[in-house]
């Protein structure tokens, strides 16, 4: 279980991303974390495994204090949290099997992996999870030859190789089109059926919530003004989220 309790940060030019948020995210859940941009969406995500650093507030993973950790205990903690971005972030020059390969660094000895060299059963676990998403075929070609929802199913199978217990997707599928948007979060939800991996994914559009998540929260100007199922966020509730002056957006 993931538990966030007071979760605050402000950066150094003063803005306050997050204003003492709170909740708490079962097992096996698809919680999407819903908002404008600027909402600190993103920011939670990144505070959550500590790519950027709470002003104040503790996180648990399974009442493991993750603000708490420093050094290799920190590493091994982010073994257990995959995270997929919204520009991929990929090595573009870099073969695509070579990119999944970067998911392991946590696991592999650092001086193999700085030459390139992995274990053949990471090698094979890799080719595994590229055939799961579809793309094994393009294992041996450039990432930056490929398409963006490919680029992004390069991205899961990445956070796959750490053998994640849970998955923080920052708007995964905000480059994409909607066609390809519904094949991304297709395979996040398959991720949370079949493998009982939790996910947290922060998303802009209403349906797509509807479609994939089982809970939802929604963020606006850092302070939590929503928590509860998709289907609790009728107009009203999407005004206090989005803005008096916010429409409704269907994805197709």
């Amino acid at each position: 279980m993931l538990r966030v309790e007071h979760l605050t940060k402000t950066y150094p030019n003063g803005t306050m991303a997050l204003k003492d948020v709170s909740f708490t995210v079962p097992d096996g859940e698809f919680l999407a974390v819903i908002g404008l941009s600027g909402s600190g969406k993103s920011t939670l995500l990144r505070c959550i495994n500590r790519l950027i650093e709470p002003t104040s507030g503790k996180v648990y993973w399974n009442d493991i204090d993750v603000t708490a950790l420093a050094g290799a205990e920190l590493r091994q903690m982010r073994r257990r949290f995959g995270m997929v971005f919204q520009q991929f972030n990929l090595v573009k020059r870099s073969s695509v099997l070579t990119n999944v390969l970067s998911g392991r660094l946590g696991y592999a000895n650092p001086w193999q992996s700085l030459l390139g060299w992995f274990a053949p059963d990471d090698q094979a676990r890799a080719k595994r999870n590229l055939e799961r998403l579809g793309i094994s075929d393009k294992a041996y070609v450039r990432a930056d030859s490929l398409s963006g929802g490919q680029q992004q199913r390069v991205g899961i199978a990445r956070a796959l190789m750490q053998e994640p217990e849970l998955i923080l997707a920052d708007e995964p599928v905000a480059s994409l089109d909607p066609v390809l948007s519904h094949s991304i979060l297709k395979y996040l939800e398959q991720l949370n059926k079949e493998d009982k991996i939790t996910v947290l994914c922060s998303l802009h559009f209403l349906d797509l919530v509807h479609r994939y998540a089982t809970r939802a929260i929604g963020l606006k100007d850092g302070v939590k003004v929503f928590e509860g199922l998709p289907q609790e966020i009728d107009d009203a509730r999407f005004k206090e989220i989005y803005g008096q002056e916010a429409e409704r957006v269907e994805i197709i």
